[in-house]
Protein backbone atom coordinates (compact mmCIF):
# COMPACT_ATOMS: atom_id res chain seq x y z
CA UNK A 1 0.00 0.00 0.00
CA UNK A 2 1.20 3.39 -0.64
CA UNK A 3 0.22 7.21 -0.28
CA UNK A 4 0.36 10.66 -2.07
CA UNK A 5 1.08 13.05 0.82
CA UNK A 6 1.00 16.89 0.26
CA UNK A 7 3.73 19.00 2.51
CA UNK A 8 5.44 22.17 1.68
CA UNK A 9 3.77 22.78 -1.48
CA UNK A 10 5.31 19.50 -2.67
CA UNK A 11 3.53 15.99 -3.25
CA UNK A 12 5.45 12.44 -2.09
CA UNK A 13 4.91 9.29 -2.54
CA UNK A 14 5.41 7.65 0.38
CA UNK A 15 5.33 3.64 1.65
CA UNK A 16 5.95 2.17 5.08
CA UNK A 17 9.32 2.27 6.38
CA UNK A 18 10.40 5.47 4.03
CA UNK A 19 12.90 7.76 5.33
CA UNK A 20 12.24 11.47 2.88
CA UNK A 21 13.04 14.49 3.17
CA UNK A 22 10.56 17.51 3.21
CA UNK A 23 10.31 21.19 3.74
CA UNK A 24 11.37 22.22 7.53
CA UNK A 25 8.27 21.51 9.97
CA UNK A 26 7.84 21.55 13.72
CA UNK A 27 8.85 19.37 15.86
CA UNK A 28 12.11 17.93 17.67
CA UNK A 29 13.66 14.18 16.51
CA UNK A 30 11.50 11.35 18.17
CA UNK A 31 7.96 12.84 17.24
CA UNK A 32 5.72 11.44 15.54
CA UNK A 33 3.21 13.63 12.82
CA UNK A 34 0.09 12.66 11.58
CA UNK A 35 -0.07 13.32 7.66
CA UNK A 36 -3.51 13.69 5.88
CA UNK A 37 -2.93 11.79 2.33
CA UNK A 38 -4.41 13.09 -0.87
CA UNK A 39 -4.45 9.61 -2.63
CA UNK A 40 -4.02 5.93 -1.17
CA UNK A 41 -2.99 3.29 -3.41
CA UNK A 42 -2.35 -0.29 -4.07
CA UNK A 43 -5.24 -3.77 -4.10
CA UNK A 44 -8.13 -0.52 -4.89
CA UNK A 45 -7.34 3.63 -5.77
CA UNK A 46 -8.94 5.95 -3.08
CA UNK A 47 -9.10 9.55 -3.56
CA UNK A 48 -11.61 12.18 -2.56
CA UNK A 49 -13.67 11.77 0.10
CA UNK A 50 -12.70 8.23 0.04
CA UNK A 51 -9.46 9.07 1.92
CA UNK A 52 -10.65 11.03 4.87
CA UNK A 53 -10.61 8.11 7.28
CA UNK A 54 -7.25 7.31 6.28
CA UNK A 55 -3.90 8.83 8.00
CA UNK A 56 -0.23 8.51 7.49
CA UNK A 57 2.36 8.26 10.54
CA UNK A 58 5.50 9.54 10.68
CA UNK A 59 8.29 10.40 12.84
CA UNK A 60 11.03 12.93 12.48
CA UNK A 61 14.03 11.47 12.35
CA UNK A 62 16.28 14.73 11.90
CA UNK A 63 16.76 18.39 10.82
CA UNK A 64 19.28 20.17 8.75
CA UNK A 65 20.21 22.00 6.08
CA UNK A 66 20.65 20.94 2.12
CA UNK A 67 23.76 21.75 0.24
CA UNK A 68 24.58 25.35 -0.67
CA UNK A 69 23.62 26.36 -4.29
CA UNK A 70 25.01 29.68 -5.81
CA UNK A 71 23.12 32.37 -7.55
CA UNK A 72 25.37 34.46 -10.26
CA UNK A 73 23.67 37.41 -11.71
CA UNK A 74 25.90 39.20 -14.99
CA UNK A 75 25.03 42.03 -17.31
CA UNK A 76 27.37 42.28 -20.02
CA UNK A 77 28.67 45.79 -20.47
CA UNK A 78 28.05 47.43 -17.15
CA UNK A 79 30.42 45.38 -14.80
CA UNK A 80 26.99 44.13 -13.02
CA UNK A 81 28.25 40.69 -11.30
CA UNK A 82 26.37 39.28 -7.99
CA UNK A 83 27.03 35.76 -6.20
CA UNK A 84 24.57 34.78 -3.40
CA UNK A 85 24.27 31.23 -1.81
CA UNK A 86 21.43 29.64 -0.34
CA UNK A 87 21.07 26.26 2.03
CA UNK A 88 17.79 25.21 2.39
CA UNK A 89 16.45 24.11 5.71
CA UNK A 90 14.67 20.19 5.92
CA UNK A 91 13.53 17.55 7.90
CA UNK A 92 14.01 13.87 7.55
CA UNK A 93 11.08 12.09 8.11
CA UNK A 94 10.25 8.40 8.77
CA UNK A 95 6.90 6.86 7.70
CA UNK A 96 6.04 4.48 9.93
CA UNK A 97 2.69 3.58 8.84
CA UNK A 98 -0.88 4.09 6.61
CA UNK A 99 -3.82 3.64 8.47
CA UNK A 100 -7.52 3.77 7.68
Amino acid sequence: MFAIIQTGGKQYRVQEGDVIRVESLAGEAGDTLDLTPIFVGGESALFGDAVSNYVVNAEVVEHGRGPKIYIRKYKSGVQYRRRTGHRQDFTAIKITGIKG
